[in-house]
């Protein structure tokens, strides 16, 4: 495999204002709910390792769903990423940042979105490379007023704030300069997977799309 990545982050972070959460339980949601994403405009698809099934769900959608960008998200060490990329992963995302899961990344030409909560953390990621950086938890960690601090010292650093990001509060963080997009669950409600409510997750994605700045 080549490791120039096939999306930059930046690339993955512009494509919609929204980049989806997913928790999948059941390999036969993937599908389905990926084409429901991207019927909705939404392609770059954030599949969390927190479930048994993750990797077979991305292996689905990777196979199935050409048209859709799958990521691995809750990426915490080389093993997660070689995992996520042998199942056809082209991005990752971390909830907190070490040089292992950046080199990692780099070596399988993964675009990684690293999560950060501290201004040491964004130092430690910007020492490897990297500039576009995942702000989680976002809600937790100081929302909008955070990156608004940041945005002086760390001027040269992009976001995507997830975490405790909703509908509701999404334009306050899009609003913010050093934002690009948002990562959120609530385009994908477990409720709605659950009944195969297809058309409630298009509809959801649509909705974001206002959301553009």
């Amino acid at each position: 495999m080549s490791n120039a990545p096939a999306f930059t982050a930046l690339q993955v972070m512009q494509d919609a204002p929204v980049i989806p959460v997913i928790v999948l339980n059941d390999v036969a949601h993937a599908v389905p709910m990926a084409r429901a994403l991207v019927a909705g405009g939404v392609r770059m698809l954030e599949v969390t390792l927190r479930t048994p099934q993750a990797l077979a769900c991305m292996e689905a959608i990777a196979r199935d769903v050409p048209e859709a960008v799958v990521g691995a998200g809750t990426v915490r060490s080389k093993a997660d990423a070689q995992a996520a990329a042998n199942a056809g992963a082209r991005f990752a995302v971390s909830p907190g940042y070490t040089s292992a899961v950046g080199q990692a990344c780099r070596d399988l030409g993964l675009s990684l979105l690293p999560g950060v909560a501290t201004g040491s953390e964004i130092m430690m990621a910007q020492e490897d490379g990297f500039t576009q950086l995942k702000f989680f938890p976002a809600m937790q960690a100081g929302g909008p007023a955070m990156l608004k601090a940041w945005s002086g010292p760390f001027f040269d650093v992009k976001f995507c704030p997830t975490g405790g990001v909703t509908l509701q509060n999404a334009p306050e963080f899009l609003a913010l300069p050093n934002v690009v997009c948002v990562g959120g669950s609530w385009i994908v409600p477990a409720d709605a997977m659950a009944k195969g409510e297809w058309d409630k997750i298009t509809q959801l994605a649509k909705d974001t799309q206002a959301l553009r700045k």
